[in-house]
């Protein structure tokens, strides 16, 4: 196969550029503690200075794969796979959520919601950021807002990202790993004094799992 006919089935979603899979327990959110498969994919431009998987950024890097082969993998796994990335909406995702979807699976992604929302998914966990916020109907059809806090400001966008998503949607506030010691006090005092925020931790970091 050509270069010019992969990138064409990359830009349908036939094939998507795999950073990683892995089967682990969901460490974060509403479904921490949870056996799932994890799908990464390549690509991002959001570019968060504290990202821990900045080696996703370049799509380039990754190979393109079918997204028959990476549906069968996850498959013999888990019922609930979290596609994740980098930037999972860099990428038109109908095509692998339906696959999913056709093996009774439930589809999960990660995004920062900075693109136009492609697939069927059955959780969307919106985690935004200040330097390329999301877009409008990810914001309306997101489950779960999960704010990564570095600083103090942080919790100043985290409430300015709370009123763009809906009532149901459940709020989270998750210490960015390299600072915790110095804002998880911070965090749990703010959800004290404000309950309509949980606090979210790295489980897996602590256990030491992917």
């Amino acid at each position: 196969m050509s270069e010019n006919e992969i990138m064409t089935l990359v830009d349908k979603g036939v094939m998507l550029p795999l950073m990683e899979e892995f089967y682990t327990i969901q460490g974060e959110g509403f479904h921490k503690g949870t056996a799932a498969y994890f799908i990464r994919v390549g690509g991002c431009d959001v570019g968060c200075h504290w990202c821990d998987v900045k080696e996703s950024w370049n799509a380039a890097t990754h190979p393109p794969t079918s997204i028959d082969q990476i549906v069968a993998n996850a498959a013999k796994y888990s019922d609930t796979i979290v596609i994740t990335g980098g930037e999972p909406l860099t990428w038109n995702m109908f095509p692998i959520t339906q696959a999913l979807k056709e093996k009774g699976l439930k589809t999960h992604i990660e995004t920062s919601g900075a693109y136009p929302l492609t697939g069927v998914w059955d959780w969307i966990c919106l985690s935004p950021k200040k330097n390329k916020l999301p877009m409008e109907e990810v914001y309306r059809g997101a489950h779960e807002l999960k704010v990564i806090v570095y600083n103090k400001h942080d919790l100043i966008f985290a409430e300015e990202q709370a009123v763009k998503v809906s009532e149901n949607c459940i709020l989270y506030l998750q210490p960015e790993w390299s600072v915790r010691e110095k804002v998880t006090p911070m965090i749990v005092e703010y959800v004290m004094k404000h309950p309509k925020w949980k606090v979210s931790l790295q489980t897996h970091k602590y256990l030491n799992i992917p």
